[in-house]
């Protein structure tokens, strides 16, 4: 079933009055820095700690009038003050407060994503083992190539997700990172030691070197990562959703008790979860775009990320937690026919052991150009005429003139292709 809960803590985690508890506590935390500099009175350091509030709807309507978020929060702050106000925000800029909070929303959102991608992991894992032995044609350019088995391909998605684990986690490590240095970074009204108090406090680390902001290419590098996710599960979903075809029917999306297919016609069972998944990494592979862009700010500093940023990363993050979400139970309950597996495999009449025959060819002396002329010779044949591959090749002169009987019947062994199955696993870690 669908993490609602996992989806309302991702949307939260986004919204204004998350940032502004945030703002608060760094706000707070700066002032206590400050106060073992001296910098503030132990009694106003007290006040401030326990009185310093805001109300989410005046900080809007201050702002209406500012046209100033962090001047309309800070004043709103100091409404609940009184005289302990002037110690507010001491050296501090904007974006000391805006990217410290962006910083720790991004890894909270890691935290989340994390949590739902180790999920999907061990259902993958599953999946994998179950159908270790499920043998199934494998295709390249969408044409029968030889057989594979439906737990490799689990396996593939398993290692995957598992290297975009791994990424997401450096993703989150290269976003903890807090910002407290002033208007062009240079600590020139604040102390160093308020900036490395704060970044304690919060799980962050502070950035080694600053403008008036955190340098933009540690955003992009999480949103391409987030697009990077977000495009393997698209691979997985048209996966299923080409296998779902009628004329192929190997896999199928749940199809749940009431569920609708189509308005107009009944049969329908439309691998649709799948298709939303496909459309939403468009929506998160574009803003990466967006991400890279920012990172080319004038001189110090300019706002031009900051409008398209209060879009891109919600929007990624909470479109990949969904997609995630959704992914999770069409694995879990994900139809599998094995009996439409094994009808697959007989479609192009033995076409897809073409390969074994070459290199048998090839042992008894024959060149690779000289054998794969005659095997593509036979091949066409079958293609041409619906014939057997097996019994094109026990007519074929050409070919028994090397080959007995069977020695052809020998190439024809599917456990022959799937006998390194069990190597495979072990190398992705699957036991």
């Amino acid at each position: 079933m669908i993490d609602r809960y996992s989806l309302s803590k991702m949307t939260r985690i986004w919204s204004d009055e998350h940032k502004m508890e945030i703002m608060l506590k760094i706000e707070v935390l700066a002032c206590e820095a400050m106060a073992k500099l001296g910098m503030i009175p132990k009694g106003a350091m007290e006040k401030i700690k326990k009185n310093a509030k805001f109300d989410l709807e005046e900080v809007r309507r201050l702002e209406e009038r500012t046209k100033h978020d962090v001047v309309a929060f800070i004043q709103n702050l100091g409404q609940s003050l009184g005289p302990e106000a002037q110690y507010l925000h001491m050296g501090l800029t904007s974006s000391d407060l805006l990217d410290t909070s962006l910083s720790l929303q991004c890894v909270e959102a890691c935290d989340i994503l994390i949590a739902d991608i180790k999920k999907l992991l061990i259902v993958l894992k599953e999946k994998a083992k179950k159908y270790k032995d499920t043998v199934c044609i494998a295709r390249t350019h969408g044409v029968h190539a030889e057989p594979t088995t439906f737990g490799l391909k689990m396996a593939i998605w398993y290692d995957e997700m598992t290297r975009n684990l791994e990424r997401l986690q450096q993703a989150r490590e290269s976003m903890r990172i807090g910002k407290l240095s002033g208007a062009v970074g240079t600590y020139a009204n604040v102390d160093p030691s308020v900036e490395e108090y704060v970044c304690q406090q919060l799980g962050l680390k502070p950035a080694n070197v600053a403008t008036q902001i955190i340098q933009r290419d540690h955003h992009a590098h999480f949103v391409a990562i987030l697009a990077l996710i977000a495009s393997s599960l698209e691979k997985f979903a048209t996966e299923i959703r080409s296998l779902q075809k009628t004329e192929i029917l190997e896999v199928e999306e749940p199809f749940f008790k009431g569920q609708i297919g189509s308005s107009a016609m009944p049969h329908k069972r439309n691998p649709v979860t799948c298709e939303r998944i496909c459309g939403l990494a468009r929506i998160v592979r574009a803003h990466s775009i967006v991400a890279f862009e920012n990172i080319n700010l004038w001189h110090e500093r300019d706002i031009s990320h900051s409008s398209a940023e209060r879009v891109i990363l919600p929007d990624s993050t909470i479109a990949l937690n969904y997609m995630l979400s959704r992914l999770l139970p069409i694995i879990e309950g994900l139809l599998v026919y094995p009996k439409n597996m094994i009808a697959s495999l007989s479609k192009t009449k033995g076409l897809i052991y073409s390969q074994r025959i070459l290199l048998e060819l090839m042992k008894k002396g024959l060149t690779r150009d000289a054998a794969y002329d005659i095997i593509q010779s036979s091949a066409m044949q079958v293609w041409q005429e619906n014939s057997d591959f097996k019994e094109v090749l026990n007519r074929d002169r050409r070919v028994r003139k090397y080959l007995s009987k069977n020695e052809i019947d020998a190439c024809f062994d599917i456990k022959y292709y799937i006998r390194h199955r069990d190597r495979i696993f072990k190398r992705a870690g699957i036991k």
